[in-house]
């Protein structure tokens, strides 16, 4: 049997001078500003409705939409 292992250095990516370049801060920018807006999103989503209360809510009726016509309004 082959022994095929080449000794590959672990951690390394991508080399410095690509990490230290603009181009990579700005895209690096954009997925952490995109992922801070995914975030946010979604926690909205499992937070309740917030409604804000007004006067004209369940007591604007003056007759009832009951089934019974003598239910009080």
């Amino acid at each position: 049997m082959m022994n095929l292992l080449v000794h590959i250095p672990r951690g390394i990516i991508l080399p410095e001078s690509v990490l230290l370049s603009d181009w990579f801060a700005v895209l690096a920018s954009f997925v952490a500003i995109n992922t801070v807006l995914y975030l946010v999103l979604g926690l909205s989503k499992l937070l309740p409705v917030i409604r804000v209360s007004s006067s004209r809510g369940r007591e604007r009726r003056s007759e009832t939409r009951s089934i019974d016509p003598e239910a009080s309004a």
